[in-house]
């Protein structure tokens, strides 16, 4: 992507047939992250950064970037259930995304990640954490699971 292009949502992304990804749920106090392949399209909770500064957690995420050497980055885009309007973090997370690109130099796409949050949360409780507490501090980067894993559907049924 261009400097100065915002992201967008894409269809069909270029991607290369493999290598890692980095997905992102971004939240105003946490952001969770995840990790998948793209040659074998798995996913796994990684990380929630739980940081105040922008900084602080820009360079968290540089961390995690240094470590996985992701080929692109995937960010969840909140929007509403009817699909018309925007949602009110639409905008945080266009900016996360366009600070990522620009920081990183690494494409980003942005995934729809309507029912990512309400998906973790019941995986979780599938799985047996019953306790909120518990649950909330894995639930973000679960969520970016989710969406990762629902862009690498996407891009595969797509290109089938």
């Amino acid at each position: 992507m261009p400097e100065g292009t915002p992201a967008t949502i894409t269809s069909f992304p270029y991607l290369p047939t493999r290598g890692c990804l980095l997905g992102f749920d971004f939240g105003l106090a946490r952001i969770g992250i995840a990790t998948g392949e793209i040659e074998t399209g798995l996913t796994n909770p990684l990380a929630t950064i739980a940081l105040k500064s922008s900084a602080a957690r820009l360079n968290a995420i540089a961390r995690l970037i240094e470590e996985w050497q992701p080929v692109a980055l995937v960010v969840g885009l909140p929007r509403p259930l009817s699909g018309e309007g925007e949602h009110a973090l639409e905008p945080h997370c266009r900016r996360f995304a366009d600070r990522l690109h620009g920081r990183f130099r690494l494409p980003v796409h942005l995934a729809d990640e309507r029912f990512s949050s309400v998906e973790a949360d019941y995986s979780l409780r599938g799985v047996g954490v019953r306790n909120w507490q518990v649950r909330k501090k894995k639930l973000d980067a679960v969520a970016a699971q989710f969406i990762l894993q629902h862009f690498l559907d996407t891009l595969r049924h797509a290109t089938s």
